[in-house]
C-alpha cells in the first residue's frame, strides 16, 4: 500500500516510495509525493514538508483552482504551475455540480469524468503539463530531494500522472492500478465530511448523490477510457510517453537512476 504521509489538513498525501518494478528496483523514499490540494494546509504541515524535503511543487490545477485556493509551499520549494486543462474538466467544482443536468441524469458525473479522461490523453494544454512535470522530476537528482504533484483533490490529473511516472520507472501494471484505485480509499473520509456540510436538494437528491459520487471518485472505467484512447490514437500508453511527450530512452534512463534503489 502506498505510504500516506501524517498531514493535519492534507488529504490524499502519498509518498510513492517502496513500490518496486518488474526488473528488481524500488522506488526511494522521500523523492516523490502525489497529493491533492496544498491551499489547507496547516503550518505544521508545511514545517513537515520542508523537513520532508520538498523542494518541487508541480499544480496540474487550473488558474481559477490556483486562485481560489492557492498552494501553501516550504520556504525554498519551487512552484511550478503547470494546468491540465485551462478549466477544471473534472468538473469537481460546487458550480459545476449545481448544474442542470446533475439533479436529472443518474449518468451525468459518470460520462462527464470519461470526456474528462478523453481530453488528459489528447488535450496539448495536458501534454505540455506532463512533459513539465517529467522535466521537474528530471531535475530532482539530489538525493534527499521531493518532488510533489498534485490537483484538487489528488485522483485524476495526478492520477494519471502518477501511471504515467510509474509505467516509466517500470513497476508492473497492477501496482499501478491499485495506486490509482487507493484514492478511493483515501479521499473517502474527507469527501464523507464534505458531504455532510453540503445542503442537498429536495429534488433530485439521489440522482445528485450518485453524479457527486461519480465525479468525486475513481474508476477503473476512467482509467480504461484515457488507455483506450492512447492504444487507438498512438499504439500504446509507452509510445504516448515517447512521441507525444517526448520522453526519450535517455531520460527514461536517467529517471531510474533517480528514482530507484536496487532491491
Amino acid at each position: 500500500m502506498p505510504v500516506l504521509l501524517p498531514l493535519e489538513q492534507g488529504v490524499n498525501f502519498r509518498d510513492l516510495g517502496g513500490y518496486r518494478t518488474k526488473d528488481g528496483h524500488q522506488i526511494k523514499a522521500n523523492k516523490v509525493i502525489r497529493a491533492a490540494s496544498l491551499g489547507n494546509l496547516s503550518p505544521k504541515d508545511v514545517n513537515f514538508l520542508a523537513e520532508y524535503g520538498l523542494r518541487h511543487d508541480v499544480d496540474f490545477r487550473s488558474s481559477e483552482e490556483q486562485e481560489n485556493a492557492p498552494d501553501k509551499v516550504p520556504t525554498g520549494a519551487t512552484y511550478h504551475f503547470a494546468p491540465v486543462f485551462p478549466e477544471d474538466e473534472t468538473k469537481s467544482t460546487a458550480k459545476d455540480q449545481r448544474a442542470k443536468q446533475f439533479f436529472t441524469d443518474p449518468q451525468a458525473g459518470f460520462n462527464n469524468m470519461l470526456r474528462a479522461y478523453h481530453d488528459i490523453v489528447l488535450a496539448d494544454s495536458a501534454k505540455k503539463a506532463y512533459r513539465h512535470f517529467f522535466d521537474v522530476l528530471l531535475e530532482n537528482s539530489d538525493e534527499g530531494r521531493s518532488v510533489l504533484f498534485h490537483c484538487s483533490a489528488g485522483k485524476d490529473r495526478t492520477g494519471m500522472g502518477a501511471v504515467y511516472l510509474l509505467t516509466a520507472l517500470g513497476v508492473d501494471e497492477a501496482t499501478i492500478r491499485r495506486d490509482y484505485l487507493a484514492s478511493n480509499k483515501y479521499l473517502a473520509p474527507w469527501q464523507a465530511k464534505q458531504l455532510a456540510k453540503r445542503q442537498l436538494p429536495k429534488t433530485g437528491q439521489e440522482i445528485y448523490l450518485t453524479n457527486l459520487r461519480a465525479l468525486g471518485s475513481v474508476n477503473e472505467t476512467y482509467l480504461e477510457t484515457a488507455l483506450h484512447v492512447m492504444q487507438r490514437e498512438y499504439g500504446s500508453l509507452e509510445n504516448y510517453l515517447h512521441n507525444e511527450l517526448a520522453l526519450t530512452k535517455s531520460q527514461v534512463a536517467d529517471l531510474k537512476k533517480i528514482y530507484l534503489d536496487r532491491v
